[in-house]
């Protein structure tokens, strides 16, 4: 039989359990939080013409920590907005799990679009997205002036049911969606015996388990996720890889590409990554496109994609754009290790015509050694390529008298995402 006194702890431990639900909260270390917010943020962000996309200048910012009022906020923004189909990018460590799902589940009634994406307001300067002044632009109301970028993006832990709660999901390769198992935070009145805090924390573990169950499938997504999700302790952080993105359903396309993105080295380029589906299995190929500074008459194009080390086929390269299909570039790529790299010239007339249009044709043919032909094709999106561009040309004036970066660069490898980190 219990003792009276162990009676009245459980008692009160009901009662506190009632009162003060233990809160599960999956979200980033300290260092991974860094740059965000304390609360969750949404507002209306408005860009460059293609920011967003082909024909898109405008998207709904969601992003900071996922805080235990969160979900009424979203919702009333939400209610204002009359365009459903706007793209919502999320940038978020993580954070209360309970109010992830109801979000989650809102955005699902919007049939949502949702990208992993960061959004900077123009209006604060780069190291300032999260202060004060900065916040209270971005919760004033109307559109905020801003710029976004896929680039070490990240939708982590809680964040990622807001992302599974949209209908049309989209991770670009330089972005992250990381998963872990989340953490049962439980407050207690008075001191309840060992075994009771115990017994009420398994109970509470089991419930958060088929709540997350329940919810992952409720989204159409592939029970592997739940049970990955299980294997990752709270304190690590599983980046989801290209071939799971596909797999469990959260992003099946077979050609995600990151947006161009100038670098500014000592020689600048232009750059754009991707990740095309082989066409057998559910493996995917890193590639990455570059435009560099040279000459005003050569602009150099370079290749660099992943191959099977062990193939024997010899491969070639053609490039067409929409704006100039009787112009074709390309030729056979050298192989170095895990890498096969093309690098041409083009005329400023070849330049014009990928300017000009919204889609590079890319056709790669392999030779194999019995007389068979392999041939794959594809498109590369060149939306966003004509603003990076007047950017290059400026940087480039600058640059002329500098050596050239190194090539390849280090190519993500297709099986993994590269892990994003926060930035300011």
């Amino acid at each position: 039989m219990w003792s009276r006194q162990f009676m009245l702890a459980r008692i009160l431990l009901l009662v506190t359990l009632l009162s003060i639900p233990g809160a599960l909260r999956a979200e980033g270390t300290p260092a991974e939080k860094a740059g965000f917010a304390s609360r969750l943020t949404i507002y209306l962000a408005k860009g460059a013409p293609d920011a967003c996309g082909p024909g898109c200048d405008r998207w709904i910012a969601i992003e900071g920590q996922i805080d235990q009022d969160a979900a009424p906020r979203i919702r009333r923004f939400l209610a204002g907005v009359k365009e459903t189909q706007l793209p919502i990018y999320l940038h978020s460590p993580g954070g209360n799990v309970e109010q992830s799902y109801v979000i989650g589940r809102l955005l699902r009634s919007r049939k949502a679009v949702a990208r992993v994406g960061h959004t900077t307001a123009t209006a604060c300067s780069a190291g300032t997205q999260v202060d004060a002044t900065c916040l209270k632009v971005k919760n004033a109301g109307g559109e905020v002036e801003a710029e976004l970028t896929t680039r070490n993006a990240m939708c982590n832990s809680a964040c990622g049911y807001l992302f599974l709660g949209a209908t049309s999901r989209e991770v670009a390769p330089d972005a992250a969606l990381a998963v872990h198992n989340s953490r049962l935070v439980l407050r207690f009145r008075g001191d309840p015996p060992p075994q009771v805090v115990a017994e009420a924390r398994q109970r509470r573990i089991a419930s958060a388990d088929r709540d997350r169950t329940e919810f992952i499938a409720s989204m159409g997504i592939s029970r592997e996720l739940d049970a990955l999700i299980r294997t990752v302790k709270y304190e690590n952080l599983h980046v989801l890889t290209r071939a799971e993105l596909y797999r469990f359903g959260i992003d099946t396309r077979p050609l995600a590409e990151s947006m161009w993105k100038l670098e500014k080295e000592a020689r600048p380029f232009v750059r754009k990554i991707a990740v095309l589906k082989k066409e057998n299995g559910a493996s995917f190929r890193m590639m990455e496109w570059r435009l560099s500074c040279e000459s005003r008459k050569r602009v150099p194009l370079t290749f660099a994609g992943e191959i099977d080390e062990a193939a024997t086929g010899k491969s070639t390269i053609l490039v067409t754009a929409d704006a100039g299909t009787d112009r074709e570039v390309g030729g056979a790529p050298l192989r170095s290790g895990k890498v096969e790299i093309w690098r041409g010239s083009i005329d400023p007339d070849m330049v014009k015509a990928i300017l000009a249009s919204r889609s590079l044709h890319v056709r790669e043919t392999i030779s194999m050694p019995d007389d068979k032909t392999d041939m794959t094709k594809f498109d590369i999106d060149l939306t966003g390529l004509a603003s990076v561009w007047t950017q290059l040309k400026s940087s480039c004036a600058l640059s002329t008298l500098n050596p050239i970066s190194p090539w390849p660069a280090t190519l993500p490898n297709a099986g993994t995402t590269p892990p994003a980190t926060p930035s300011p």
